[in-house]
């Protein structure tokens, strides 16, 4: 059985706020990075308005996980904030903004990507499993002989350790793990 993909390119539905106001839905999907390039003419086609219909609005967005609507400008931010991380790497990115738990860059509320990377750990089907690869490469037990280390109270130490981490659940199955810093 072949999995698709899930998209994640982020993108917004631009419209012209005139004609919405008007009881008109006029607009289209464009690519989010590039939103705050988009033209009246880009909604409206050959048929240009009059000068009353110069204002675009982001009405709705995939892939921006914010909610609401926003100005181009604001979407184009998101976009290009979200495309800084590697494409794979996306939707643990933008679990940790769902979460509110992320780094914001600066002032804003656009998540601070570097500070992301820094921060992730991969995805595992739950925490105990990470937990447990994590003892393994760390060689938490190596030292410890079988018969003692057999009774070791890993549900106690898996407790322990995830003060120290956060988990948001992944879309496709189990969860993103991310160092608490």
């Amino acid at each position: 059985m072949a999995t698709t993909a899930i998209s994640t390119t982020p993108r917004a539905w631009i419209g012209c706020l005139a004609c919405y106001n008007a009881g008109r839905l006029v607009g289209d999907w464009f690519d989010a990075v590039t939103a705050d390039e988009v033209t009246t003419y880009d909604v409206h086609g050959a048929h240009s308005r009059a000068d009353s219909h110069d204002e675009l609005w982001v009405m709705d967005h995939e892939n921006i996980p914010v909610k609401g609507e926003m100005s181009p400008a604001d979407a184009a931010a998101w976009g290009r904030a979200i495309a800084e991380a590697d494409e794979h790497l996306r939707p643990a990115l933008l679990a940790w903004v769902e979460s509110g738990d992320y780094v914001a860059e600066g002032n804003s509320d656009l998540p601070c990507v570097p500070d992301f990377v820094e921060r992730y750990c991969g995805e595992w089907e739950s925490f105990e499993d990470y937990a447990r690869e994590l003892a393994d490469e760390t060689g938490l037990l190596d030292e410890i002989p079988e018969a003692i280390a057999n009774y070791f109270d890993w549900d106690s130490w898996t407790r322990d350790l995830a003060f120290d981490y956060a988990t948001h659940d992944n879309p496709e199955d189990g969860v993103f793990v991310f160092r608490v810093m």
